[in-house]
């Protein structure tokens, strides 16, 4: 009897260890908390969670969430996405700290140098910059994708957003625009910014803090990415 157990336990122990390091592994080829990697894939896309820090953005008209908060959750779960297609994403911003030198004189400057230095060290296929909405007109309402003025390609990919954004969530605000944003500027790689929502709109903003909304959201990011990557 105890020559069995001991075996059992000796079986057992062996499957555990297997398991951990395969758990280590699988974490340090494919996902950690901000780098989602598909070994071979063709595809990188930087997922930029906008604002952090002292910047939390603009804030929920009723609960009061700040947008840096959403901007990050909604990264996340958009480079999941990608990497369950095929496609490895990382994101410029990790947490809740805003890419700023503390020492800076200006703070959003120095903040959006990091984010462009981020995007020409890691060369990407493509950005997008993730955000939320605000104005002073309650009824506004709806996502809409912003691209570099003079960027061809940037503009398909903002079009291609916005197509699937309109197919899965209904009303969106019109077409993709021109966008006049540092961190689609700053590039000639094509960039997109995505705001996805207003929260200044009391209906909208129960949507946006609604888990499966953000799941449909990014769902439709994700579809637009892969049509633009499959016809460029």
């Amino acid at each position: 009897m105890f020559v069995c157990i001991k075996k059992r336990h000796i079986v057992i122990a062996i499957l555990l260890i297997g398991i951990i390091l395969f758990s280590a592994i699988f974490a340090t080829n494919y996902k950690t908390e901000y780098v989602y990697i598909v070994p071979n894939s063709k595809y990188l896309v930087l997922i930029d969670p906008g604002h952090g820090g002292i910047d939390g953005g603009c804030v929920g008209i009723e609960t009061g969430v700040y947008e840096s908060e959403l901007n990050l959750t909604y990264s996340r779960n958009l480079a999941s996405q990608l990497m369950n297609m095929g496609i490895s994403a990382k994101l410029t911003r990790t947490d809740e700290n805003g890419l700023y030198d503390e020492s800076a004189k200006n703070l959003k400057k120095s903040d959006m140098k990091k984010r462009k230095e981020i995007i020409e060290q890691e060369v990407p296929t493509l950005v997008v910059s993730i955000h939320m909405n605000s104005y002073t007109l309650r009824s506004s309402h709806g996502a809409q994708t912003f691209y570099k003025n003079g960027n061809e390609k940037g503009k398909t990919l903002a079009m291609d957003i916005q197509s699937q954004l309109k197919s899965n969530l209904g009303y969106v605000r019109g077409e993709a625009q021109v966008g006049d944003y540092y961190i689609v500027n700053c590039t000639e790689i094509p960039s997109v910014l995505v705001e996805c929502g207003f929260l200044s709109n009391q209906n909208e903003e129960r949507l946006l803090i609604d888990k499966d909304y953000q799941d449909k959201v990014c769902y439709a990011i994700m579809c637009g990415i892969v049509k633009y990557l499959n016809e460029n």
